[in-house]
């Protein structure tokens, strides 16, 4: 029987991701890889996180889509709001990995203005990725589990539910989950949800696992079956 192993939200942080597949001793012969959003954003690498997830979805991973995949997405989109909304998101570091320079590469300029980015052309790479993205699916179910990036919503089945809460949904899963099967979900990173830097192990079946690589923190990798974390800060 396979290992099922699941990471999420590596926010362009390459290392990390390569010391934790090390770590974790991954084989794709023995091993079901599960990724589960977020490869973009914050983080110097996200180009280079995108090629890994590539290479590893090529080789059996099942790579999911987050928030911030969505926002690199819909930025390319016409409405410009959405640019604006990725700027101050993150989505500026992951630009100038694609080597475009940004005249205000302030984040919080873009929040605390009225004014919009011009809209950005893509380069060969970048639209190569996006059309990547694009494929991915919201979520991954099994008998047992089902692996998303923000979670579930309580009261809709998760193959009628929208797209955007299954990206974006936080506090009302959180509290109002009661369902059969086990979530491992990212997004929300742990201490947030009970102020420890470890996994999450919810009383009502939810397991998130984000462990704020985003800023800095630790990138988890969770073992499904046995529950055994192992990371790398």
């Amino acid at each position: 029987m396979k290992r099922i192993l699941a990471i999420s939200d590596i926010h362009g942080d390459i290392e990390k991701f390569e010391k934790l597949l090390k770590l974790v001793e991954y084989n794709k012969e023995q091993d079901q890889l599960l990724l589960l959003g977020d490869y973009v954003d914050r983080g110097r690498n996200s180009r280079a996180v995108l090629d890994k997830v590539i290479k590893l979805k090529a080789e059996g991973a099942i790579a999911l889509m987050g928030n911030h995949d969505q926002m690199m997405i819909d930025a390319f989109q016409d409405d410009p709001i959405n640019l604006k909304r990725w700027y101050y998101n993150g989505g500026i570091k992951t630009l100038q990995n694609y080597g475009y320079e940004i005249e205000k590469d302030d984040a919080n300029y873009w929040y605390t203005t009225d004014e919009y980015p011009d809209p950005i052309q893509m380069n060969e790479e970048i639209r190569a990725h996006i059309e990547f993205l694009k494929e991915l699916p919201y979520y991954y179910e099994t008998d047992t589990h089902i692996f998303v990036h923000a979670g579930v919503h309580p009261e809709t089945p998760i193959h009628s539910t929208e797209p955007y809460t299954l990206v974006w949904i936080r506090e009302e899963f959180h509290k109002g989950y009661t369902g059969e099967k086990t979530i491992v979900f990212g997004h929300t990173p742990v201490k947030y949800l009970h102020e420890s830097p470890d996994v999450y192990f919810g009383d009502n079946n939810i397991i998130g696992i984000d462990g704020g690589c985003a800023y800095g923190k630790r990138l988890n990798c969770l073992e499904v079956e046995s529950r055994r974390v192992l990371f790398v800060e």
